[in-house]
């Protein structure tokens, strides 16, 4: 997600449970550039084959179900479930007693919280979890550099930032390597701030119902209000 000015008071509580706003419109998901450090990898991207097969890993699903444990900047840590449907669509649903929950339908992201009487829409371009549905996932020569591919411990964690915005936020990506696992992401705004995203029991190739993809929440104005429409 970007400029958070624009969503004000939820648009900052995103910052903190979905992932930094400031950070990196990852919907254009780009170039990587890996720099040559121990444990990084010192290829460049264009003829680095890790990175091509992490696009491939990515490019290859289609639907996706996780567990999801988030730590926040201000030192909560909250959970959900995760379900994605390429291309375009997810779902973040937090668990009880957080009533937040984040739909993306294929071209716009709504977020609604009827215990914090939150509601809000952007395009899905603005999401920092884009990466997960961009259809086809390019991550060598587009809108994203990689600053580092590091290594460790059966562990690829991709450091990326946003090639025309670059002090505008990373995203850091990590996936295990054999087999090909996406484990977690992190994401850390321009402040500075950091939000940590880790998967459980992630699932691939679920048939997962279209509607899951849809706002199913009360109307902006009931939400606001703090009514739920049952």
């Amino acid at each position: 997600m970007l400029d958070s000015a624009v969503f004000d008071r939820h648009i900052r509580r995103m910052r903190f449970l979905l992932a930094a706003l400031s950070s990196v419109a990852l919907l254009s998901v780009g170039a990587l550039e890996a720099q040559a450090q121990a444990p990084a990898l010192a290829q460049a991207p264009a003829s680095n084959p890790q990175v091509a097969e992490v696009e491939r890993y990515f490019n290859a699903i289609r639907t996706l179900q996780a567990r999801f444990v988030q730590s926040n900047p201000n030192g909560t840590v909250v959970q959900g479930t995760l379900s994605v449907s390429r291309p375009g669509r997810m779902r973040f649903e937090y668990d009880p007693p957080s009533q937040l929950k984040i739909v993306a339908d294929g071209s716009q992201v709504t977020m609604w919280d009827i215990a914090n009487r939150d509601f809000g829409q952007w395009p899905i371009g603005w999401t920092a979890a884009s990466f997960l549905v961009r259809e086809p996932l390019v991550l060598q020569g587009g809108d994203l550099t990689v600053e580092k591919v590091e290594r460790a411990d059966g562990m690829l964690q991709l450091t990326m930032s946003q090639t025309r915005k670059p002090n505008e936020g990373k995203v850091i990506v990590r996936v295990n390597e054999n087999p090909m696992v996406l484990r977690g992401w992190s994401i850390i705004d321009s402040r500075g701030q950091r939000v940590d995203v880790s998967l459980n029991g992630l699932q691939t190739g679920l048939p997962l119902a279209a509607n899951l993809f849809k706002f199913d929440g009360p109307d902006a104005g009931a939400i606001r209000r703090g009514v739920d429409r049952n």
